[in-house]
């Protein structure tokens, strides 16, 4: 029995009870719930799946995550994360199709997503400048394009979904969930992978963002903290089933603006050049050009002179 310096551990279970125990835990264990048995097809490892997104980031945002590149060395270091990127990729998307019930030609079709995920990097790259540049130009404390980068909670969040929705327009289970969850436990944003990102897309400060999965967000849209993109009402079939894959959350326009804490729920369009002030609940459409926004609550102030009165 190990010894510590506070004494020895006492035996807290008797070996009878802790059978016991063992058994009961056992138990729940028997419908399968919430257990990845080595005999079924294997999960996407949590772990490999974080290693993959922090491998990608570094490709996006070059010496930005890990020590600084060497000019001359880009390229060079670039073809090696792409080649472990390759690898890793393959075993854990294969894993999530055949999870997904993609048996024939499952090593074929591994193949092509990942082949798409790492084409589209020069593409992302350059959507993310922009969104580094709306960022910057939207944020008066911003002092420079890398400090954005390097601290931003809205440009991890961004990339991370941009790469993830790669994953889900080939319908690879369970991965770009995973993605997103990765970053919005990092951040505090949760954008479903799902979402439709336009260019230049800011979330000044982004604490309690949420975007849903049917959401459609337009270029050079600007969004503060506690937003909620949301669905309205979730209806459901004859069993009573929830009924998935129809459009249930907001599309909002080009150079539209959603102040803290507004909440827009359901299929609504909001219109180009809108903008939505601060607390404001909506659940209709806005044409282009609108503003919307609340009484301002009533305050009372009492000045010290008249606080003993």
């Amino acid at each position: 029995m190990p010894r510590y310096s506070y004494g020895t551990i006492p035996a807290i279970f008797s070996e009878s009870e802790f059978d016991g125990l063992v058994g009961a835990i056992g138990e729940t264990y028997q419908d399968r719930t919430g257990v990845n048995l080595q005999e079924a097809h294997n999960l996407p490892g949590q772990r490999e799946v974080f290693d993959i997104v922090a491998k990608l980031l570094e490709v996006i945002f070059p010496g930005f995550s890990e020590a600084p590149r060497h000019h001359d060395s880009l390229n060079a270091e670039t073809a090696v994360l792409l080649s472990e990127l390759r690898h890793s990729l393959f075993d854990q998307v294969l894993r999530a199709l055949q999870y997904g019930g993609v048996e024939k030609g499952s090593e074929e079709r591994s193949s092509a997503v990942v082949r798409k995920l790492l084409s589209e990097l020069p593409a992302i790259r350059e959507i993310m400048k922009q969104d580094v540049t709306a960022a910057y130009n939207g944020d008066p404390a911003a002092t420079s394009y890398d400090e954005v980068i390097l601290s931003y909670p809205c440009i991890k969040a961004i990339t991370v979904q941009r790469l993830a929705h790669v994953l889900y327009c080939e319908h690879v289970p369970l991965i770009p969930r995973m993605m997103t969850e990765f970053a919005h436990a990092a951040t505090g944003i949760d954008i479903h992978p799902g979402a439709t990102l336009g260019k230049g897309v800011f979330i000044d400060h982004g604490t309690g963002v949420v975007i849903g999965e049917t959401a459609r967000i337009g270029d050079q849209v600007r969004i503060y903290q506690g937003v909620t993109l949301g669905a309205l009402s979730f209806p459901k079939d004859a069993h009573g089933n929830l009924i998935k894959g129809r459009r249930r959350h907001p599309s909002v326009g080009d150079h539209v603006t959603i102040y803290a804490n507004a909440t827009v729920l359901g299929d609504v369009e909001i219109g180009a050049g809108s903008v939505i002030g601060g607390n404001v609940w909506l659940t209709e459409s806005l044409p282009p050009g609108s503003r919307i926004s609340i009484y301002p609550p009533e305050q009372q102030v009492r000045s010290p002179e008249k606080q003993g009165s």
